[in-house]
């Protein structure tokens, strides 16, 4: 077998800060978001569509109630033209009834629009809610859906910019922006028809307002469609920034990088404000050229009409009903410009959101999955047949190679750092899919194994022995979420965790906290193996379980990998030479090939590349 060493920039994201450096006066740009998710072409559509699909029928109930609510709203002006034209006139000949009835319908109309608007405000926000739950619910769903490599290629902060700062967007759109672009389309509407119907030229005058008022609403569309790009970018650069300078907490105050970080941050920040400010001056560039463009158009209009009705072809009311009309007319201009503000913004989070629910994950599921064979009382047998490995920049890792692992055996590979063990582990845990070639648990194809059943068979703990803010016997259960605490405890006893679990202030029931930090790693360590134990895997895979522990913790954990791997195929990828001594059998790696395949005794007792490392182990004891 052959391999290459895997590069450590496809093993490893590199999260170092760069080094501090002056801000200056002038920020550059922020540049373009290497990390984004490619967004297929449609897919922000067809999203939106699938979110708005289940309240169809509620978003038809809030159209009727904000058309009738439209309705209600737009019959003041008629109300008092009438009032001018026939009401005033029939007073003076003491008949008070049409202006008494102009007054009841113009309070009824003024109560029915209130309990409209009120009733439209409702049902909007339900429906408005129920899709920002449906969506952050998807985003969580699918971010755990998406394989290894998506996670090790994008960070973490950008997935918490799509839950969050990206879905807010969205909230404000949908709270607020639509019922303001409905409102102006209705009202444009229904004003537009009903100058044409009070006076033809007065209307066509008013209405040649709106070409020049749709070229600076697209202008201002252009302009800002880039500006809000760059805002959700710098957004998300925000989040990454802070989400990785706090998950690596004790490294910044262990190396004194605050200032440093501090720096870095501040560029990113004023980036984001710059960003933000930009989008602040579009939106005032808009307002102010949108609202001189309709001050001017109503005065010429007013002009106009006071023309008219001193020649006597219009009535006073109808040309005061036509300035009433015409405020209202122009007045949601700046409801248009929060609309297009808010749109932007959500257009462009609505696109990075659909780029990551489009995302399919690189190991799929099975379309007709297949069940494993009952398992032996050794484990099952595990064959690499002719499996090849690069990553998605075409750098080979793994050549060709075919391997044998038999049901039971114990398998040890160590060698230097790149040489290919991780992969190797993660291929058997399908974390990946080989490039090319297969992997077989007892004669099945990992990749025709459903989810579960292969988690079933296969399980992998980790260096870092991850614990999730919870009880320690519900970090145990994990392994099997349908276990009893008998049988927790069972499994803690086994493995030789028992006695300081139950020295904990609470127990089993204590809270580890935040990644497990109540407790010690060599503790944690056997939690996880309990888990592992309690999961009761035909195949388990250990990936450097002790590279981090010291002497006793060592000690404590080999004593219950013992216990873990009887009657199991096992895997284990070690830097410690302690720790391969209970292998049955061991493969070193060194630059991406195995030179060395036996047992430990065989090869310590040879001149290998082991037999060395073994003795430079030995001689580090002294």
């Amino acid at each position: 077998m052959t391999t290459t060493v895997e590069p450590a920039d496809a093993r490893t994201k590199d999260s170092r800060t760069a080094p501090a450096r002056p801000v200056e006066e002038e920020l550059p740009p922020p540049p373009a978001d290497e990390e984004d998710i490619p967004v297929p072409p449609g897919a922000p559509r067809a999203l939106l569509r699938a979110l708005l699909g289940p309240h169809r029928g509620r978003v038809a109930t809030a159209m009727a109630v904000i058309l009738l609510q439209q309705a209600a709203l737009q019959a003041g002006p008629l109300l008092v033209a009438f009032a001018m034209d026939r009401g005033i006139p029939a007073l003076r000949e003491d008949d008070a009834g049409p202006l008494i009835a102009v007054v009841v319908a113009y309070l009824g109309c003024a109560l029915i629009g209130t309990l409209l608007q009120w009733s439209f405000i409702k049902i909007s926000a339900r429906v408005n809610q129920d899709i920002l739950l449906e969506l952050r619910g998807r985003i969580f769903r699918h971010a755990q859906r998406l394989s290894l490599d998506f996670h090790e290629r994008y960070t973490s902060g950008r997935i918490i910019s799509r839950a969050t700062s990206d879905v807010d967007a969205l909230r404000e759109l949908l709270s607020e922006g639509l019922q303001e672009l409905l409102t102006v389309f209705l009202s444009v509407c229904s004003i537009s028809v009903i100058l044409l119907v009070l006076d033809w030229r007065l209307g066509l005058a008013s209405l040649a307002a709106f070409l020049p008022l749709w070229l600076i609403a697209r202008s201002f569309r252009r302009r800002s469609r880039l500006v809000y790009r760059r805002s959700r970018t710098s957004a998300a650069s925000l989040i990454v920034r802070f989400t990785e300078t706090m998950n690596g907490i004790r490294p910044v105050k262990a190396f004194r990088r605050e200032r440093t970080n501090d720096a870095a941050f501040g560029v990113v920040n004023r980036q984001s404000a710059a960003a933000t400010a930009d989008g602040l001056l579009e939106i005032a560039r808009y307002v102010g050229l949108s609202r001189s463009t309709a001050n001017l158009w109503t005065t010429a209009v007013l002009l106009f009409g006071a023309y008219l009705v001193t020649d006597g072809s219009v009535e006073l009311g109808v040309l005061t009903a036509f300035v009433l009309y015409l405020r209202r007319l122009f007045d949601p201009i700046d409801q248009l410009a929060m609309f297009l503000n808010s749109y932007q913004s959500a257009a462009a989070a609505l696109e990075k959101i659909a780029g990551l629910l489009a995302h399919e994950p690189t190991v799929a599921e099975p379309a007709e999955p297949k069940e494993l064979p009952a398992v032996g009382t050794e484990g099952r047998a595990v064959h690499f047949e002719k499996t090849r490995f690069a990553y998605r920049t075409g750098k080979e890792v793994l050549p060709p190679f075919d391997l044998v692992l038999p049901a039971g055996q114990t398998v040890a590979v160590v060698g230097a750092t790149g040489a290919g063990k991780s992969t190797v582990a993660k291929l058997l845990a399908r974390f990946y899919d080989p490039t090319d070639g297969r992997i077989t648990l007892d004669g099945v194809d990992l990749r025709d194994l459903a989810g579960p059943e292969l988690r079933r068979g296969v399980v992998m703990v980790t260096q870092e022995s991850f614990l999730f803010s919870g009880t320690v016997a519900e970090n145990i259960a994990i392994g099997r979420p349908g276990a009893d605490r008998a049988e927790v405890e069972a499994a803690a006893r086994a493995i030789g965790a028992h006695d300081f679990i139950a020295e904990l202030p609470d127990g089993y029931d204590t809270d580890v906290r935040k990644r497990g930090g109540r407790i010690s790693a060599g503790q944690r360590q056997l939690v996880a193996f309990a888990r592992a134990l309690l999961a009761d895997p035909a195949v388990l895979i250990l990936d450097e379980a002790t590279s981090s522990l010291d002497v006793p913790g060592e000690q404590a954990v080999q004593r219950a990998m013992r216990t873990v791997l009887a009657g199991r195929t096992a895997v284990i990828i070690a830097h410690r030479l302690s720790t391969v001594e209970i292998a049955d059998r061991v493969l070193v790696m060194d630059q991406g090939r195995i030179v060395e395949d036996g047992t430990p005794r065989e090869l310590i007792d040879g001149a290998g590349r082991f037999a060395q490392l073994h003795q430079a182990w030995r001689d580090s004891l002294v």
